[in-house]
């Protein structure tokens, strides 16, 4: 099936051209680029969150495929849903999902299951597609969209994820969308985004869930950053690095309400 776009013409350019230059003036052309296990980045609005994503994107060795994992906006479809094949669509052209790859996540996993529907209308995979597409069109993607649940079954998530990737010999990169905070001032949302992005640098999973819940953060893609977590100390990262940090008054001016973004390397 074709997963055709929902948020072009509204998160971001709907035309090619408009698209392609949008990101080419957002990017790092002069990164050091390095060897990633994973990332994590945001999936606002571009105008908002794309020189963050972009930063970290710049900064990234590109691999054969990328699985990104989303929270689910929506609450359509499974809870814990993946696709294992299709090809999505954006104004940049198809991208095929990694058939070999979803299909051994999904025999791996004991909480995936194969769903189209959690995905059908998701912007917080969607947004990254294009960035990965401008750097290398024949990428392949396994899409993963995360529910609520505990942290402990997050953290199995991940580390049965990194199993399916181990089996598989390829070269993977881990991508967990996520907004930080939402909706307060400026000032506030960098104090609490600190305690969160100090967590996930440090690869503490069990602390990131600590510190969401004890300073009440309201970081929409918690869920996929534990995975994440879990999945890439498993494949063998030893640290993580904050590439950017800004919120959105830094684009609009409006500091009294903001929403914070991230870009995280793990390798």
């Amino acid at each position: 099936m074709i997963r055709s776009p929902v948020v072009a013409g509204q998160f971001y350019p709907g035309s090619p051209g408009g698209l392609r230059r949008m990101i080419e003036s957002m990017l790092d052309k002069k990164a050091e680029k390095v060897e990633a296990i994973g990332l994590v980045s945001p999936h606002a609005g571009y105008i908002y969150s794309g020189a963050v994503a972009a930063a970290v994107i710049s900064r990234v060795k590109f691999k054969e495929t990328f699985v990104i994992l989303g929270p689910n906006h929506t609450g359509r479809g499974k809870a814990f849903s993946i696709m294992s094949e299709g090809t999505w669509r954006t104004p940049l052209g198809d991208i095929e999902i990694d058939s070999e790859l979803g299909k051994r996540i999904l025999a791996t996993s004991s909480c995936l299951e194969e769903d189209h529907m959690a995905h059908q209308f998701e912007h917080s995979l969607e947004v990254q597609v294009p960035f990965l597409q401008y750097f290398k069109p024949d990428v392949r993607i396994v899409p993963v969209v995360i529910g609520h649940a505990s942290g402990a079954l997050y953290k199995k998530i991940g580390s049965e994820l990194a199993g399916a990737i181990k089996e598989s010999k390829k070269g993977v990169i881990i991508l967990a969308s996520s907004d930080m905070t939402h909706y307060e001032p400026h000032e506030t949302a960098r104090r609490k985004d600190s305690q969160a992005i100090e967590a996930i640098i440090d690869l503490n999973e069990d602390e990131l869930l600590r510190r969401v819940d004890e300073f009440d953060i309201s970081m929409c893609g918690y869920a996929p950053a534990v995975s994440l977590i879990s999945a890439a100390k498993d494949l063998g990262a030893k640290k993580a690095e904050l590439v950017k940090y800004q919120t959105s008054g830094d684009t609009s001016g409006d500091y009294d309400s903001v929403v914070g973004y991230a870009g995280i390397i793990v390798k």
